[in-house]
């Protein structure tokens, strides 16, 4: 039996088992990534998208995704690719391959390579990887994570990333119980991260669940104790996957804005 480093799951892996995210398993007593060069998906989005507002804005990135999630919201939006094993259905890109894409596209307007649709870091070793050949090659790198991740695996690929989006789902420890993470791993992974990169956040509003005024309160305070120049991005909810609550209203989201906006320099409404 071998235990999984890459989150607080630790999940406990038999020979031949799978962990929880379903793109990590114990083969031959080693861990290995199952997900490590299988895409799923590789678009030239606009770096607005991911979201990244305040990082090279009015350019476009690589973006690339596979497949795997070590959370399990009940309102994922990719949850095609986040929440099933699509291991035997993808193809394989080479980490030298996506670095030779990203640089013709640079006559597009590409700056670089975001990681991003799942959970990049089930494959935090990919990541590492194509960030590398990407630095050298000058191009940017980017990561969008639940920040549901390990100091030790952070570490790993800090050194080749320039920007994150990071999803910081809700402000309290029961709504991290209710998507299957853990709050404090996400803060100190923000906390770490904002050292070194440039970090946005980005809060998916579900009524109910993490739109009080008092818990925004908490939120923007907590970000501000880190820097007051970190955006936040508040994001509209739409039922979907197995969410069946109302989306959230455009006035919650304007209400939470001006909170928000008392200990921030930078929030911006998504999904409106």
């Amino acid at each position: 039996m071998i235990i999984c480093p890459v989150c607080f799951h630790h999940c406990h892996l038999l020979e031949g088992q799978k962990g929880l995210c379903k793109a990590r398993a114990n083969h031959n007593e080693k861990m290995v990534s199952l997900s490590y060069g299988y895409v799923s998906s590789m678009a030239l989005d606009p770096i607005e998208k991911k979201p990244l507002k305040r990082f090279y804005p009015g350019s476009y990135v690589l973006s690339i995704g596979s497949y795997g999630c070590n959370l399990r919201c009940p309102f994922c939006q990719n949850f095609e690719i986040s929440q099933e094993d699509l291991g035997g259905y993808l193809r394989y890109v080479s980490p030298k391959a996506i670095v030779d894409k990203a640089i013709e596209l640079k006559k597009n307007g590409n700056i670089g390579i975001a990681f991003t649709y799942n959970e990049p870091l089930c494959s935090f070793e990919f990541v590492r990887d194509v960030s590398k050949l990407a630095k050298s090659a000058g191009l940017k790198t980017v990561l969008v994570s639940n920040g549901t991740a390990s100091q030790e695996v952070l570490l790993e690929i800090l050194p080749f990333i320039d920007a994150m989006n990071i999803d910081l789902k809700g402000s309290s420890s029961s709504f991290y119980e209710w998507v299957g993470g853990n709050f404090e791993e996400t803060k100190s992974f923000i906390v770490t991260s904002a050292k070194t990169s440039h970090v946005e956040l980005t809060t998916l509003v579900i009524p109910g669940k993490n739109d009080s005024l008092d818990l925004m309160e908490e939120e923007a305070k907590w970000i501000a104790s880190i820097s007051k120049d970190i955006p936040l991005h508040l994001t509209r909810y739409f039922p979907i996957f197995n969410c069946n609550i109302e989306q959230t209203p455009l006035k919650t989201l304007q209400k939470l804005k001006e909170v928000a906006q008392k200990y921030l320099s930078y929030v911006y409404l998504g999904n409106v």
